[in-house]
């Protein structure tokens, strides 16, 4: 028995030495990117590397203030990210609700031609989608920016997957006792699925507010950058700036890192009340 525990003690040890190994894998980019915001410029590029700032400074994070209007970039950023986000919520809702609830003809068809869209490499639609943006007179603007991040289908997959955990019989009793379509949505099934909205709420909020690519694309104006692109802005062809950088990227973490924090518990919930459900 004590041999037995012991093995048991190990396995345990072992599984956790690896979790905390890949953990510590993972955030360090991250913590030597805080690091280098705080060095200056000269004690990045040398040998041996500095992990920790030889005399810690906060000019980069003034350079980065100043040298690019970056708290614009951010409001902007926030801005197309909670359109963005909100729409794949309601959006995404409404459509599990039909495929979950409902029954009519195509239903079936109609979820495996939105599931296959999954399979489309967003890239591919990049010309397509900025050629019609582009004749739709919306260049410059915030929903040309939020346009092709408005549904998920993603989000309709796993919301329909945890509308299914509910019984029918829930939405006929709630029928029976004087209950229509919209308020059994509104008052019984989106509050009882708001851990798992929670979730989809961060993971969307967090995907956009990323995006690089198409708001670089459908962006003249220098007001109307986000953060991502404002960041790579920092870049001087001339000289080499990292530490300034630095201190962009982890001004540009700070939102998504807080609204983490903030809700960490909301998203352990959400996959707990998954894990559940299933």
């Amino acid at each position: 028995m004590k041999k037995t525990r012991r093995i048991k003690i190990f396995k345990e040890f072992f599984i956790q030495l690896i979790y905390v190994s890949i953990g510590i894998l993972i955030i360090f980019p991250i913590l030597y990117a805080l690091s280098v915001s705080f060095m200056e410029n000269k004690d990045v590029l040398t040998k041996p590397i500095n992990l920790l700032p030889p005399s810690a400074t906060l000019d980069n994070y003034s350079i980065a203030l100043t040298r690019t209007p970056l708290l614009r970039y951010l409001l902007n950023s926030t801005i197309v990210s909670l359109i963005s986000t909100i729409s794949r919520i309601i959006m995404g809702s409404m459509a599990a609700y039909a495929f979950s609830f409902y029954e009519f003809r195509g239903k079936k068809a109609l979820f495996a031609l939105a599931m296959a869209t999954m399979m489309i490499p967003p890239d591919v639609l990049i010309i397509a989608n900025y050629g019609t943006i582009s004749k739709l007179g919306l260049i410059n603007t915030y929903f040309g920016m939020c346009s092709i991040f408005l549904v998920s289908a993603n989000n309709i997959f796993l919301l329909r997957q945890n509308f299914l955990s509910y019984s029918t019989s829930l939405r006929d009793a709630a029928y029976i006792d004087g209950c229509g379509t919209i308020r059994f949505f509104t008052k019984i099934l989106i509050p009882t699925s708001s851990p798992i909205l929670f979730t989809l709420f961060i993971s969307s909020f967090v995907s956009v507010w990323n995006q690089y690519v198409w708001p670089m694309l459908v962006t003249k104006e220098n007001e109307m950058r986000t953060v991502q692109v404002g960041v790579a802005m920092l870049k001087d062809r001339e000289s080499s700036i990292f530490a300034p950088i630095m201190a962009a990227v982890i001004i540009a973490l700070l939102p998504t890192l807080i609204i983490f924090i903030l809700f960490q518990r909301k998203i352990v919930a959400g996959m707990m009340d998954g894990s559940v459900k299933a």
